[in-house]
């Protein structure tokens, strides 16, 4: 396993749930995104896909290799490749 991703999640300062990077999420799992940092044309196509801070996300199904995921936005399902889905925190509810 990479090291970066050992620790799956970790309480952020707000109160309210786990941050986690998208791509830690389950299948199902919703949360509210929280910090976007992809930088450059790929930080812009996130963000005009909707995915910005404060927006709720559900995660649907993957790919047979985990990747790509198809994440729920609004009323729109979009792909994002899991090294996408890395520059994106998300906040999610206590299991």
């Amino acid at each position: 396993m990479h090291a970066a991703f050992k620790v799956l999640a970790y309480k952020g300062n707000s109160s309210k749930g786990i941050r986690m990077k998208l791509r830690q999420m389950k299948k199902h799992q919703s949360g509210k995104i929280v910090k976007v940092t992809a930088e450059k044309e790929v930080g812009r196509r996130i963000r005009d896909m909707g995915l910005v801070p404060g927006a709720t996300i559900t995660i649907g199904n993957r790919a047979p290799l985990k990747d790509p995921v198809a994440i729920k936005v609004s009323d729109c399902v979009i792909s994002l490749r899991n090294s996408e889905a890395d520059c994106i925190e998300v906040e999610v509810e206590d299991e």
